[in-house]
């Protein structure tokens, strides 16, 4: 059977091609999972959907502004209006703006704190009232190695990545009891849109920037939405309250 039959997820930021939304929704709908998959770019979230249909998925596609408080309410209640139930979050939705300290302004700061930070604490409590009447669920939060060791150029975003670690844990040990599990994914670099730009505009910064990892690659969307997969699966059941690390070893340096 499906690791994912009859299971309802909700995955936010998944219109990028290529990104790791996309791939989450990609895995989960090979699986047998039922998916509302959300961004605010209709164009890729379109494109993005009738990839996963192709594969035999139930699935909606919402707008969804994630800083929105009203709409994570919404978009919910949608979920439980369509199908009933919300088995698995998964708070993809993000953004990086690099920047030294010194040069980043406050509406840069803001910005980032709003869509990689807040708009999960919402997401967490919202999808926690959802799981609760259904008998549980599993949360994967989306963070970054960045989260985990100071990087330059990271000041905001690090930030913000080391507070979605710490509200896992939160929400992992507010609901034990509730069977809502909740983790953290820290991915390294992987190729997704923002480094296929990268690669386009900086061909020999970019070279020397993949020899100088560990494995001498970048990850791929794929090896990512795969852990994100076990998370939300049953068989990660007594999994909780953790950080799983996918970077080809790039912080065990």
């Amino acid at each position: 059977m499906a690791r994912l039959h009859n299971k309802v997820a909700l995955i936010t930021g998944a219109a990028s091609n290529p990104g790791l939304g996309r791939s989450i929704a990609l895995a989960f709908a090979k699986e047998g999972a039922k998916l509302v998959i959300t961004d605010i770019d209709a164009k890729g979230l379109e494109t993005t959907l009738a990839d996963v249909k192709a594969l035999g998925a139930d699935a909606i596609a919402l707008s969804q502004n994630v800083t929105s408080e009203q709409g994570w309410i919404d978009t919910i209640a949608t979920v439980e209006s369509k199908y009933g139930q919300l088995d698995i979050l998964v708070n993809n939705a993000g953004i990086a703006i690099l920047r030294n300290i010194d040069e980043m302004t406050m509406d840069e700061y803001n910005r980032q704190m709003d869509i990689n930070m807040s708009s999960v604490f919402i997401g967490c409590r919202e999808a926690i009232k959802a799981m609760r009447k259904t008998g549980g669920g599993s949360i994967v939060n989306m963070s970054s190695v960045a989260g985990l060791v100071g990087m330059p150029r990271t000041g905001a975003y690090g930030v913000s990545k080391a507070g979605v670690r710490i509200l896992s844990k939160t929400v992992a040990l507010e609901n034990a009891r509730h069977n809502i599990r909740c983790n953290s994914v820290h991915p390294g670099m992987i190729m997704t849109n923002i480094q296929e730009d990268a690669k386009r505009d900086n061909p020999e910064h970019f070279d020397i920037l993949v020899d100088s990892l560990p494995m001498s690659r970048m990850g791929t969307p794929e090896e990512v939405a795969s852990c994100v997969l076990f998370l939300a699966s049953d068989e990660s059941s007594y999994v909780s309250g953790t950080e799983l690390v996918v970077d080809g070893c790039l912080v065990a340096q």
